[in-house]
């Protein structure tokens, strides 16, 4: 491929013109949406609008006034299509740590058996918050394959898309393989609520959490979701008894009663301010088709691993190149990893690094183009070809890495 033919490409891109949506630095090519999504351009307006607006000016009458108190529901409305959710499903609360711990508290509580299953290589927050969960509740937790799930499973936790290599599960055969264990099964989405169709009706799934800032576009620290199958919202009740996840919370009353459906996942006050600018940053989605999104990722898939893979024959593919078996990253594996993430990001090329040797690129196409991945694959080989990586200053390592 030439720089003409990435050219061409993204002149017959018909998902191009939603670049425009989003604010992105010139000179840089943004590779790391599956950590944190680009700014929309509709978010800056929105915040200072609640900002001098709806808190400078309305002060507390913002409540009503502007109805702060439904953005949960109505930013998980907003959510619901994304990942193919029936209306009234999903909710917008908290962070995902703390919706993993209520859906886990939810399924065990509601099952005598006394095992909760997830998988090795899960994102570390869910195996954390599984095992603390159980030493509260006297249950075990089991990491292993979930080829096997046995009939003294309570509850699988799995993430589609794993973090580190992009492999993904199948969501419905994995949600059937569960039931017929007698098992519930907790998705996380967290690498795939916009990043491709996800039919969590479909599947069956029986409740699913995910992140705002990653393909949402939410924002660092941007709020959660949350999912409950509506066949299990009857009698739904978490441990974490907040005042707004009460039946009548301006009621004030001494005793606690679960407010009726999904609500009941709500537990403190909403984060206005982060909770309003991911429903600005939703906007970005309307009118987008999710299949023209995920074919948009594969094409960009084929043009970047196939340009690494033949001018930088050094690095490993983890990702699948199987597309039904992977989600919308590239991961890289090299002995130098994290010092080649950051030369590349010294010269405008951001992705990002995953202990111990794993490079990540995030495929986002609603504000990436044909020709950043090419000259990204470019720049890439003459990283590893100047041996550029090679100072101190790169294998240093910051806080966050």
């Amino acid at each position: 491929m030439t720089h003409a033919d990435a050219q061409a490409l993204d002149r017959a891109d018909p998902l191009a013109p939603l670049r425009d949506r989003f604010s992105i630095p010139d000179g840089t090519i943004y590779l790391d949406g599956n950590s944190l999504g680009a700014l929309p351009r509709s978010v800056a307006a929105r915040t200072a609008k609640v900002v001098s607006e709806e808190w400078g000016r309305d002060l507390i009458t913002s409540w009503n006034r502007h109805d702060w108190i439904d953005l949960p529901r109505r930013v998980g409305a907003r959510i619901a299509p994304l990942i193919g959710a029936e209306p009234g499903s999903v909710v917008v609360a908290d962070s995902t740590s703390l919706n993993i711990f209520k859906l886990l508290a939810v399924t065990a509580g509601r099952s005598d058996r006394r095992v909760i299953q997830t998988e090795t290589g899960n994102f570390p927050t869910d195996i954390y918050i599984a095992g603390g969960l159980a030493t509260l509740t006297g249950h075990e937790v089991r990491v292993d394959d979930l080829a096997v799930i046995r009939d003294d499973v309570a509850v699988v936790l799995v993430t589609e898309v794993n973090y580190r290599t992009g492999a993904r599960h199948d969501m419905k055969a994995l949600t059937a393989r569960a039931h017929a264990a007698g098992a519930t099964v907790i998705w996380d989405l967290c690498h795939s609520a916009g990043a491709f169709p996800v039919d969590l009706a479909g599947a069956r799934a029986d409740y699913a959490i995910g992140c705002g800032y990653k393909y949402l576009n939410g924002g660092p620290g941007a709020p959660a979701f949350a999912y409950v199958a509506p066949r299990h919202l009857p009698g739904l009740r978490t441990p974490l008894s907040g005042w707004l996840g009460h039946a009548a919370p301006f009621a004030f009353a001494p005793d606690y009663q679960p407010a009726e459906g999904i609500d009941a996942l709500r537990v403190g006050t909403p984060p206005v301010i982060s909770m309003s600018a991911l429903d600005a940053a939703l906007e970005a989605f309307d009118g987008v088709d999710l299949a023209a999104v995920r074919a948009k990722a594969d094409a960009l898939f084929d043009v970047f691993a196939d340009e690494v893979g033949a001018r930088c024959p050094e690095f490993e593919l983890l990702t699948p190149r199987d597309a039904g078996s992977r989600g919308t990253q590239v991961s890289l594996r090299h002995p130098e990893a994290y010092a080649i993430m950051q030369a590349l990001i010294a010269r405008g090329v951001i992705g990002d690094f995953r202990q111990p040797d794993i490079m990540r690129f995030g495929l986002t196409p609603l504000y990436l183009r044909f020709e950043d991945v090419f000259r990204a694959a470019e720049i890439l080989a003459e990283v590893m070809a100047t041996r550029a990586w090679d100072r101190e200053e790169f294998k240093r390592k910051a806080k966050v890495v």
